[in-house]
């Protein structure tokens, strides 16, 4: 609708100052024409001589005859004389009759008065004149005057006829501007009637419907960027739901342990009292790690969990491996080294890696080893945690990373499985990613990528830096310089 009245509106404006300047141009050419016929009574009296006695006009009456008998009047033109009050002369059966209107001939009847020439306008119950009236002069002779007229209506009648063909082609083309503007404007806008109606249905429980869509203009790409942003809620408020049962489930677990076992509790007995107390701070600590795993997960989402700044690779790997070594029993090594300086948020790689460290301690026995080191690829810093323990099986490798889930057949080794996730989500904040290799029996390799560009690597080189189970550590000799791999033993 605001298409065809803007329309309307612009076919009207185009039509109204068109047909107002063509009206101005046939008041010009009116006007033109009255002001030739003027100087040609000019040029006749200054330079003409009268076919009766070839001599110059001495006579206004004789002046006034020669001009009438010589000028031939338009279609909407007319002419008299007057000498003094009485009409004189007129054009017969040409143009405009302007001697049988009689309120025209009163009101220029005494034109012969004036002192200069007269153009002016001039409605009649007639018609409606554009007229001009030319004093003569000459000698003694009494004066007269000529007056010229045009009808003014009738010339601009052929403007009114055109433009009332425009207005009714311009109607015509309005109609159908309306006709094929509705008919397109319901089929683009078809995609908009029908995301309102989904979103109109869609509930906090209820993210599955879909717009269909079928074609490639505008609207169409909106309601795929529609459907597409109702597939990232989805899956998003899928993942909440999930992470509210999953943690619903995990606290109740405590609770019911600990409730359970105060339920039992023989007070009057010291040493039942103690077990029970220990059991329940147990629990407890593992509800406060629950809930600080759950607040580090949700903070994951927020712009400012990462702090990125220039980091030493080396420094960060020596700190990890410093940091590390009290979790365990364990021959701990760095195979390779790289000694640059990139940008990341050394705090929360060093946390990644040391959730790394710790499962693969859970998950491997003393005396095994565990290796971590660093490297660099192009644009981008690997750091990685292999250990010698149990692996995981190929088909869990894909679901570690989820929010509680845990490798099956870990037996006794439990956790809240949010330490995977925690890992990832630190990846995901630096734009990076961790990926997993491992086979049941062998041992894993956790590596985070981590883009960094601009990385600057003053003196590359990798030390190998084993720490024995009984905390002493040997130093390999440095060797050559470069982010490729040692072999590990």
């Amino acid at each position: 609708m605001t298409v065809v009245v803007l329309s309307a509106l612009a076919l009207a404006a185009a039509g109204g100052t068109a047909w107002y300047f063509e009206r101005e141009r046939v008041d010009a050419d009116i006007r033109a024409a009255l002001t030739r016929t003027i100087d040609e009574l000019r040029t006749l009296a200054e330079t003409g001589v009268d076919p009766d006695t070839g001599e110059p006009f001495e006579n206004s009456d004789r002046l006034l005859y020669t001009m009438m008998s010589r000028e031939v009047p338009a279609t909407n033109e007319g002419m008299i004389a007057f000498v003094e009050d009485n009409l004189r002369y007129r054009t017969q059966d040409v143009g405009v009759p302007l001697a049988l209107d009689p309120e025209f001939v009163h009101a220029v009847s005494d034109t012969w008065q004036a002192e200069e020439i007269v153009i002016d306008t001039l409605r009649t119950s007639e018609r409606e004149y554009r007229y001009a009236a030319i004093p003569v002069r000459l000698g003694d002779s009494p004066p007269g005057a000529l007056v010229l007229a045009f009808d003014r209506d009738a010339e601009q009648a052929r403007v009114t006829s055109t433009f009332r063909t425009y207005g009714l082609v311009a109607a015509a083309a309005l109609v159908l501007l309306t006709v094929v503007s509705w008919s397109l404007s319901a089929r683009l806008l078809r995609p908009l009637r029908a995301l309102r109606e989904t979103a109109a249905q869609i509930s906090e429980t209820d993210l599955s419907r879909r717009i269909p869509v079928a074609g490639e203009d505008d609207i169409s790409d909106l309601a795929r960027t529609f459907n597409d942003m109702l597939t990232r809620l989805e899956t998003s408020f899928r993942a909440q739901r999930q992470l509210l049962d999953d943690a619903g489930h995990e606290l109740r677990t405590p609770i019911t342990i600990v409730r359970g076992h105060l339920e039992l509790m023989d007070p009057a007995d010291p040493e039942d009292s103690a077990t029970t107390r220990e059991l329940a701070l147990r629990e407890l600590d593992r509800m406060h790690r629950l809930a600080d795993d759950l607040v580090l997960l949700a903070k994951a989402e927020t712009p400012d969990f990462i702090h990125i700044g220039p980091t030493e690779l080396g420094a960060l790997l020596d700190n990890v491996l410093d940091l590390a070594r009290p979790l365990g029993e364990r021959r701990w090594r760095i195979t390779e080294r790289a000694e640059a300086v990139a940008v990341l948020d050394d705090q929360r790689v060093t946390q990644a890696l040391l959730q790394l460290a710790a499962n693969a301690v859970k998950f491997s026995e003393e005396g095994t080893t565990i290796s971590l080191g660093s490297a660099l690829s192009g644009d981008d810093v690997l750091l990685w945690v292999a250990d010698e323990g149990v692996g995981i099986a190929p088909e869990d490798q894909s679901r570690i990373f989820e929010r509680f889930v845990q490798a099956r057949g870990a037996g006794s080794r439990t956790g809240s499985g949010l330490g995977l996730s925690i890992v990832a989500a630190i990846a995901a904040g630096h734009g990076g990613t961790v990926a997993v290799d491992s086979r049941p029996g062998h041992g894993a390799r956790f590596t985070l990528r981590l883009p960094s560009p601009g990385i600057e690597s003053p003196e590359p080189g990798t030390d190998e830096i084993i720490v024995e189970p009984d905390d002493t550590a040997v130093d390999a000799p440095r060797q050559e310089a470069g982010p490729r791999r040692n072999g590990e033993s």
